[in-house]
């Protein structure tokens, strides 16, 4: 659905090309909510009891926005994004309904056609049983188990390591 909105707005009423910027709308349309939910969950998991203290002590409400509520949800917002990117990653359904696909790597997010690993793993799957091609599929395959193994784990890092400590 994001895919196809984006089609509709970039492509067909704006008039850009076909691209992976294209792309890129549509997964950053798909992240947004996941975000805004995480934020909005640890935002509201800062106690109130540090807000009034700042509130208490004279300290403007941006201000207790800013040095108090921000930096003690931090941790917790810079997690959600990195699990909404990490959830994006197996995405193929927006590639192929805005650039397609193609077997080689285009650079230049502005032109042509994209591949992303799903669908390179896909295509290598339709071309048949050659264990020269199950290997790289394979292969493939655990790259991205590891690519989002490590944004998870990176993740993790990030809220053990900013997390308020009791």
């Amino acid at each position: 659905v994001a895919a196809l909105f984006i089609f509709a707005m970039w492509i067909t009423l704006f008039g850009f090309k076909r691209s992976g910027m294209a792309v890129a709308l549509s997964l950053v349309l798909l992240m947004i909510p996941i975000v805004v939910r995480n934020t909005e969950e640890m935002l509201r998991v800062v106690p109130m009891d540090l807000r009034e203290a700042s509130y208490a002590l004279g300290v403007p409400k941006w201000k207790t926005i800013a040095r108090i509520v921000l930096p003690t949800a931090l941790s917790g917002i810079v997690t959600g994004i990195m699990l909404a990117v990490a959830r994006i990653m197996g995405e193929s359904a927006p590639v192929l309904v805005l650039v397609g696909s193609t077997s080689s790597i285009n650079w230049d997010a502005l032109k042509g056609a994209q591949s992303s690993l799903p669908l390179m793993m896909l295509d290598m799957y339709k071309s048949g049983a050659d264990p020269a091609v199950l290997d790289k599929l394979w292969g493939a395959a655990l790259t991205l188990v590891i690519l989002i193994a490590i944004l998870n784990i990176g993740a993790r890092i990030v809220s053990a390591k900013f997390s308020v400590k009791k």
